[in-house]
């Protein structure tokens, strides 16, 4: 079969995307990856070995209005000439304008939501879909009257293979901080600042003859705060990793004892997939709060924590830090629960409901 997977926008949504035309890809099929063509894309793009179109899609806003426009004949055009049996449709904006090409040339179309409450675009486009698949049940009620089956959401494959960094000492306590691929700025700040008391506080044991686990840092900054997260640790001689864009997902998740993070639904999966306890400190301006929802999904499970980024302080942050680092236990505890909500075959699951469609 032909089969258009419309994944583009964020990583978020491209990296589930990926990873079930990966799985449709191995079963025989004629995959195309469809992105909507931003720089932030290629990042993630350069994951996928085969055909890629770029739809030109854009942020849904009046000002969009034309490139939008724009955006759905050229898919249409796309439509017309490669003549696909499906297309599947990960969600954001990206997928505005492949769904609606698909709707005019009579394509099926499955559509995927990760969050817990649907975005905008798939709350619309849901009315054109054949199937919709879901990763949270709780979902299931913001979209009445949609078929939807419950798939879980699709990880990269590799990203729970990982090894420890063979840099880090075997003894250390290593935090992991992450607020996706283009970093995420107060994260950033409280979680270096929070860092930086917790490396003074260890160095203050070690000096009174306590005995210590040394502490590594590995954080992903995005552009914007790479040289002053270097700097703050730098600052008091903490050993770290510090790089805008983590190009060794797995492995920063193999090495880390606990992961400090945004709670897109991505990452949220990707720490179920690794079995990591995690601090998720949700994105307040998310559509429809959706990351707060995130959160409390595997908060409620007892596998993550959430703090409330207008609630907390770096010296909040940085106890918490001190009190899983004082009871490893309890993070063992948190790893086994997240371990527990993985869906390692999403991507699998997905595939047969999309070529259950086309057939």
């Amino acid at each position: 079969m032909k089969i258009v997977v419309a994944c583009g926008g964020t990583g978020g949504h491209a990296f589930p995307g990926l990873a079930v035309a990966e799985e449709l890809k191995d079963r025989g099929h004629e995959v195309t990856v469809w992105d909507s063509g931003r720089d932030i894309e290629s990042s993630v793009m350069r994951f996928w070995h085969g055909p890629v179109f770029s739809t030109g899609a854009k942020q849904l806003s009046a000002r969009n209005v034309f490139s939008i426009l724009r955006s759905i004949l050229r898919c249409r055009k796309e439509m017309r000439r490669a003549k696909p049996d499906v297309l599947l449709a990960m969600g954001s904006y990206s997928s505005l304008p492949p769904v609606l090409a698909a709707k005019g040339r009579g394509v099926p179309v499955v559509l995927h939501e990760a969050n817990t409450v649907p975005g905008r675009a798939v709350e619309f486009l849901s009315r054109f879909a054949k199937k919709v698949a879901i990763s949270f049940d709780v979902t299931a009620k913001y979209l009445p009257g949609c078929d939807t089956e419950k798939t879980g959401l699709p990880v990269r494959a590799d990203i729970a293979s990982g090894t420890r960094f063979d840099f880090i000492p075997k003894d250390s306590f290593v935090v992991f901080v992450t607020g996706g691929s283009q970093g995420a700025h107060m994260v950033n700040c409280l979680a270096s600042e929070a860092l930086a008391m917790m490396k003074s506080e260890i160095d203050r044991r070690a000096a009174s003859g306590r005995e210590v686990r040394p502490l590594y840092v590995i954080h992903q900054t995005g552009v914007a705060d790479e040289g002053a997260v270097i700097a703050t640790y730098a600052s008091v001689a903490l050993e770290s990793r510090v790089q805008a864009f983590e190009r060794e997902m797995a492995n920063a998740f193999a090495s880390a004892d606990i992961v400090i993070a945004r709670a897109g639904a991505s990452t949220c999966f990707e720490l179920a997939a690794c079995g990591k306890a995690a601090m998720l400190i949700p994105l307040p301006s998310a559509m429809r709060n959706h990351q707060h929802f995130n959160a409390e999904a595997f908060a409620s499970k007892g596998a993550a924590d959430e703090g409330i980024q207008s609630q907390l302080t770096a010296k909040q942050l940085y106890i918490y830090l001190m009190g899983r680092y004082d009871r490893p236990e309890r993070l063992a505890e948190m790893a086994e629960k997240m371990r527990a909500l993985a869906t390692p075959d999403a991507a699998s699951r997905v595939a047969s409901l999309v070529e259950s469609v086309a057939k």
